[in-house]
């Protein structure tokens, strides 16, 4: 096989295929020397790789500013994350608390209950209950009193993301007539 490679290889020798003087029309090399600085020149005439260059040049300019579009994206995507997992955090934490607080009240309700049970039965009956009664209401109070607070902010945020300028006119001339209206 070896040999056979060399055979051709001599065989198909550029020495061989260029016969007589270099500077002929003859000389197939000559003549290729010639087509090629002639395809060459006419690039360049036609300022072509000024053109490659260019357009080059604006994919890279578009490939940075899609690159940075999607870094800044994956930066807010990133950022909303962690407010979201704060948030998120928050609130496990606070129903934590609730419900610590709650088993604690319960547990020690029960234990005043149970030393108490052996003098008067009825008497810290009656009291357990009204200090069940009480945790409640205060439970259901401070949980009312949060979701106050919660939707009082939330409707605060929604109404500054909705007013504008021209909102915030027309509501306060609407204020306004409703006041002259009920007024006379």
């Amino acid at each position: 096989m070896k040999r056979l490679v060399t055979a051709l290889t001599l065989f198909a020798s550029p020495a061989l295929a260029a016969t007589g003087p270099f500077f002929s029309l003859g000389n197939s090399d000559f003549v290729v020397l010639l087509a090629f600085t002639a395809f060459v020149g006419v690039l360049i005439y036609m300022k072509v790789p000024g053109k490659i260059a260019g357009l080059l040049d604006a994919r890279a300019v578009q490939i940075k500013s899609d690159l940075a579009e999607a870094k800044a994206l994956r930066d807010e995507a990133q950022a909303l994350l962690a407010s979201y997992e704060a948030r998120q955090q928050e609130v496990a934490v606070q129903s934590e608390r609730i419900v610590t607080q709650a088993r604690d009240e319960a547990m020690q309700a029960a234990r005043l209950a149970k030393e108490d049970l052996a003098k008067s039965i009825d008497r810290r009956l009656a009291a357990a209950t009204d200090q069940i009664a009480s945790a409640e209401a205060g439970a259901v109070a401070q949980v009312r009193q949060a979701a106050v607070s919660v939707a009082i902010a939330a409707a605060r945020d929604v109404l500054a993301r909705q007013m504008t300028a021209q909102g915030t006119s027309a509501s306060i001339d609407a204020a306004i007539s409703q006041v002259e209206a009920k007024l006379h």
